[in-house]
């Protein structure tokens, strides 16, 4: 590994192989696309970038350093994922079963066919909050979760997905809550980051707020929601509730439990933690899952055009599949992975036993992922050689 500390605005290691990784993001801070951010990567168990640079606050005032962690969106739905897969580990949960087993309330308005693995893969139907329905609204959990018992589906539940962009923590933590008795949270804390040292919680406990780097809002939506028809999926799913990203700086947000959109960390602790699924369940020394379960994950659920992001996409159980006219940056093989809004990423290649996790605060415009995503993932399995 080579030592960057001393290039401009970036801090860490970086194997020379991957130098092109380096200078992607050299460039992106020099230019100011990127605030701050971090970029990891690991090979066959051997981490070979681990770098950070930029700043934490707008102003340019407080650099980003290697404690630094961010609030990272949808990415947070790789780790609730995993709590769940690790409930099937231990036989406690099928993902082949109607959610009203584990959550009865659920089989209300027609929903009781309604199975784990379609709120997994997008495809539930139940992808928004019925309006009207506030930010503020999705921090009562008891609250929140009991309105999403009540609904009926917007389209019928497995024939397409719709992406749950805002309540798939809701949903997947309520069953993971009624069958440990833990929130999502405390069990995401309990055993997965605290057994392997993983600076990421969902939430933020407020000791830690004096580290957390502020999200900078994306540019406004190229369109308008509120033209859609009433009844359109993408209308009721992103405007229950309408997105605000600067609500994710505020305390009533850090104190949520959103297994959605709150989870904050950086590079190295989403890829320490997703690792275990390139690496056939094992990370830091602790076994999470078995290989038997991450098969799952890649069994299709659904392949088409989302019903709410409006582009093609490809889900398998708990996680995105490669959807080469989506997102050419990533490989068509082996490979689960998903981000956050504004462009964080996480790949699992398990082909290759790769993992390459970017976290920032700098929120870019894009669907899923970013310019600046693509640009560092390209250059990473350009040094692959594939």
């Amino acid at each position: 590994m080579t030592e960057v500390q001393g290039k401009p605005g970036i801090q860490g290691q970086c194997a020379g192989q991957f130098e092109a990784v380096r200078s992607a993001l050299e460039a992106n801070l020099a230019s100011g696309e990127e605030l701050g951010a971090s970029v990891w990567m690991n090979v066959a168990g051997e981490t070979v970038i681990d770098m950070w640079g930029g700043y934490r606050d707008a102003a340019r005032t407080v650099p980003w350093d290697e404690h630094t962690i961010t609030n990272v969106w949808s990415t947070t739905k790789t780790i609730t994922s995993l709590a769940a897969l690790m409930l099937v580990d231990r036989g406690e949960l099928d993902v082949f079963a109607p959610v009203a087993r584990y959550w009865p309330e659920f089989a209300a308005s027609g929903k009781d066919q309604i199975e784990v693995r379609h709120l997994m893969s997008h495809t539930s139907g139940v992808s928004g909050w019925e309006r009207p329905f506030a930010i503020e609204d999705m921090y009562d959990w008891d609250s929140a979760t009991a309105k999403l018992a009540a609904q009926a589906p917007w389209w019928e539940p497995g024939t397409a997905s719709g992406y749950h962009a805002n309540n798939q923590g809701h949903l997947v933590g309520e069953v993971i809550r009624r069958i440990t008795g833990q929130h999502l949270k405390d069990f995401v804390a309990a055993e997965i980051a605290g057994p392997i040292g993983a600076d990421f919680q969902i939430g933020a406990k407020e000791a830690d707020w004096d580290r957390i780097a502020n999200v900078v809002p994306p540019p406004p939506l190229p369109f308008d929601l509120n033209a859609l028809p009433d009844d359109n999926v993408a209308k009721r799913t992103l405007l229950g509730p309408v997105p605000d990203a600067n609500a994710a700086n505020t305390p009533g947000w850090r104190r949520a439990d959103m297994g959605a959109l709150n989870g904050h960390g950086n590079a190295r602790s989403v890829g320490r933690i997703m690792s275990a699924l390139s690496l056939g369940g094992e990370t830091e020394g602790h076994r999470l899952v078995s290989p038997a379960t991450i098969e799952l994950i890649f069994q299709e659920q659904a392949h088409g055009p989302d019903l709410v992001l409006g582009v093609p996409l490809r889900f398998g159980i708990g996680y995105g599949l490669p959807v080469p006219e989506t997102i050419p940056a990533i490989p068509d093989s082996k490979i689960c992975f998903w981000g956050g809004w504004g462009g964080s990423m996480i790949i699992m290649d398990l082909g290759r036993q790769v993992t390459f996790s970017y976290m920032m605060n700098n929120m870019g415009a894009g669907v899923v992922g970013s310019p600046r995503s693509d640009a560092y993932l390209t250059a990473a399995y350009q040094a692959l050689g594939s």
